[in-house]
């Protein structure tokens, strides 16, 4: 039952014939999985606190960082430093201290993904990556969860449902992965600072319909937004009789290794070799940090200007991706060539470039300066 005090919280929500009494009670009993508390997750936790869902379990192992704050409106500049979870808790419970909030500060894995979601009746996917979006839609249909999906890119975003029963599933519009670097981050594409905020916002809308069982939800449709035209479009989807997963006959029938189904190079403990690397093109930071040391390196670093003043490793080289192939005659032959960026994205272009144009022994910083703040050198600002 609802009490004096949640009739009159809810009281707009009352007056709605479509929620009313029965349906408040419905987002009380509810219990919803919010993975990700960054730019989709902040306007979506916060909705589904303030409308009464009541239980939100919430995964995120993240710190805040300054550059969140752009989006990431559940944070503020007082949280710099601390757990996403810790500042996104005191926000929700400040917003409606009546609900229950369960904490998981680690990544959801395969190891721990089913357990996590088998608790919850909804799972609302904030993440902003390609291996925890099929993992979260591979644990979802395996355990007949809705899956209300949103991504955004720079000034565009798209939402569905999926996993709903008769519906499609991730892997039904995406079968298979990008291959890595080809899309980039928001941290290497930037991303509007507003369009989390809607995009999330839907999610949040897409939960409470799923709960009150009202309307149409976005099972079977892909909505698509277009911030700089304010545009709304949609595509009609259907569940593929053929998936790998959500199929009549599915290859997948447990959770697999979502790293190396998206084409991740996993790290070893300890220095990487440079030999086990050659092949990849790529160099891990601690590698970098011995191969520094023994001054046989040109660190070429491809971000813009204003990147590199926020950070930079000392006797890095800026030139901006943009203008490497009118400075080809500046790099060195005789010497690795270790190219960097904010996140690893650009620079992997540049890798792929130099080697098209005769340059044999140049490598790609695995995770850009990002990583190699976190690693290595933890006095470098993080952006």
């Amino acid at each position: 039952m609802l009490s004096k005090e949640e009739l009159k919280r809810y009281s707009r929500h009352l007056l709605l014939s479509e929620v009313g009494i029965e349906g408040q009670q419905k987002l009380k009993n509810a219990s919803v999985l919010v993975v990700g508390l960054g730019g989709l997750g902040s306007p979506l936790a916060m909705y589904l606190a303030a409308s009464g869902v009541g239980t939100l379990g919430l995964v995120d192992f993240d710190v805040v960082d300054a550059s969140n704050l752009q989006r990431q409106i559940i944070h503020g500049t007082s949280d710099i430093g601390k757990l996403k979870l810790e500042s996104a808790t005191a926000t929700l419970k400040n917003i409606n201290p009546d609900i229950n909030i369960v904490q998981y500060s680690e990544a959801i894995t395969s190891e721990n993904a089913l357990d996590i979601i088998e608790a919850y009746d909804i799972v609302a996917d904030g993440t902003d990556n390609f291996q925890t979006r099929y993992l979260v839609n591979d644990a979802c249909v395996l355990l007949g969860k809705p899956n209300v999906y949103a991504s955004i890119y720079k000034f565009e975003g798209q939402a569905s449902i999926f996993g709903a029963k008769g519906g499609p599933c991730y892997r039904c519009l995406y079968p298979t992965p990008p291959a890595p670097g080809t899309v980039p981050s928001c941290g290497e594409a930037g991303v509007l600072g507003v369009l989390p905020g809607l995009m999330g916002t839907i999610q949040a809308t897409e939960v409470v319909k799923l709960i009150l069982k009202q309307g149409q939800p976005l099972i079977g449709r892909l909505l698509l937004y277009n911030a700089l035209q304010m545009h709304f479009s949609e595509i009609k989807l259907k569940r593929n009789n053929n998936c790998s997963v959500c199929g009549d006959k599915p290859t997948i029938t447990k959770l697999i290794d979502y790293d190396v189904f998206c084409g991740i190079m996993k790290e070893g403990k300890g220095v990487e070799s440079m030999e086990k690397l050659h092949g990849n093109n790529e160099i891990m930071p601690k590698s970098l940090f011995d191969l520094i040391n023994k001054k046989n390196v040109f660190l070429l670093d491809v971000r813009e200007p204003y990147e590199y003043e926020i950070a930079k490793i000392k006797g890095s080289v800026l030139i901006p991706q943009e203008q490497v192939s009118n400075k080809l005659d500046v790099l060195p032959k005789d010497k690795t060539i270790v190219v960097m960026c904010h996140h690893g994205g650009r620079s992997k272009k540049v890798v792929d470039y130099l080697i098209d144009n005769g340059f044999n022994k140049v490598y790609n910083l695995k995770g850009g300066i990002d990583k190699y703040s976190m690693e290595v050198d933890r006095s470098l600002d993080r952006y």
